[in-house]
């Protein structure tokens, strides 16, 4: 167990985000749930929108909102991408959401080798 701790506590916040962006590419590709599929394409947009808000972060940026000098404000612009990228994930997650309830009723299975035997047949 000591050795998961440091071997956790040595990587960097990038490393992070991009170890949980790939373990959620895994499991959009090995799962054979819809369900699980959808949940593993949410891991990654998480990962993404977390990677690119530490990516631009300098310790001691403040917001620019109050009256800060210049040299310490936090660029605004990347806060308000994740921002629109939160809402198009969760847009995207519900759209996937009622499409997977709608194959379910019509198909009766939500595993992906039986869906796609069954709209073949």
């Amino acid at each position: 167990m000591a050795f998961v701790t440091e071997f956790f506590s040595r990587l960097s916040m990038s490393e992070l985000a991009l170890g949980l962006f790939f373990i959620g590419l895994f499991g959009a590709m090995t799962q054979r749930s819809i369900i699980k599929t959808i949940m593993s394409i949410g891991i990654m947009d998480a990962a993404a929108i977390v990677f690119f808000m530490i990516s631009n972060y300098e310790p001691g940026d403040r917001s620019p909102v109050t009256g800060t000098p210049v040299e310490s404000m936090a660029d605004p612009v990347p806060q308000a991408l994740m921002i629109t990228a939160i809402v198009i994930g969760v847009s995207v997650t519900a759209m996937c959401l009622a499409m997977y309830m709608r194959v379910v009723y019509r198909y009766g299975t939500a595993d992906w080798n039986i869906l796609i035997r069954r709209m073949e047949d």
